[in-house]
């Protein structure tokens, strides 16, 4: 056999890795592969006061988008402050016309991250910033027939800002620095059911940016409202009383 003819039929050893990407179809439904999603805000808030909105989960479906129902079901134990976050809710989306109701575990690092895991997502917060979540750190995922896994993470932290002057760089006056607090929210998930993955493939890849705009426009109302007075609260004081143990 000639040299061409060789040369000619070689180039169909490449061939399996096309068959490797149709078995792979098989494995993973379209629209049911992982995503990773993020959004970033700079507010005119503390810090501390925009992590207490963050951890009332109770109030999530007053401005969560597709979020119809949350309900907090298990509490952490006592924080070296003597609070008590959240540890598990219930929480019911609905678009399209379907709803579903599923559990998340929930972990806090006071006043930085408030962290939700559904199905078998898994967190990455060392276990030492989790010592009041002990009781359900290891706690199996609790299937769901919406998600194979969600990672919903928000994370504060202050955004230092000093106003410039106005004048020559020769003025030495200091100004106030501003409270300002970056805001970041990231969900990873995997649909595993393909009918909803087909449902949100329209909105799904603008979920993080209409939470976290929800969120701003949330913290506008009530840190900005008249006779506001949420900033240095735990989010639960209002509802059970300062002081009190709460889910005991």
């Amino acid at each position: 056999m000639s040299k061409a003819i060789l040369r000619t039929i070689r180039p169909v050893s490449t061939l399996p890795s096309l068959r490797t990407q149709g078995r792979r179809s098989f494995i993973t439904l379209p629209g049911t592969e992982a995503q990773s999603l993020s959004a970033t805000r700079i507010l005119p808030y503390k810090s501390s006061s925009l992590y207490t909105l963050i951890a009332d989960v109770d109030s999530y479906s007053s401005f969560v988008p597709y979020c119809v129902e949350s309900k907090v079901t298990r509490w952490s134990d006592a924080d070296k402050n003597g609070h008590r976050w959240p540890s598990e809710a219930d929480l019911k989306v609905g678009w399209g016309g379907y709803e579903e109701t599923f559990t998340s575990r929930l972990f806090c690092v006071p006043g930085s991250i408030v962290e939700a895991l559904s199905g078998d997502a898994v967190t990455d917060i060392p276990k030492a910033n989790l010592s009041h979540h002990s009781a359900t750190f290891n706690t199996p995922a609790t299937a769901n027939t919406i998600f194979q896994s969600l990672c919903t993470r928000w994370t504060v932290k202050p955004f230092h800002y000093k106003p410039p002057s106005g004048q020559l760089q020769t003025d030495k006056t200091l100004h106030p620095a501003r409270d300002q607090t970056e805001v970041h929210l990231t969900l990873n998930f995997q649909f595993s059911n393909p009918i909803y993955a087909a449902l949100s493939k329209a909105v799904a890849p603008k979920v993080a940016g209409m939470m976290i705009e929800a969120f701003e426009v949330r913290a506008r109302r009530l840190l900005d409202g008249p006779g506001s007075a949420i900033p240095e609260k735990h989010p639960l004081d209002e509802k059970f009383g300062a002081g009190k143990n709460i889910g005991v």
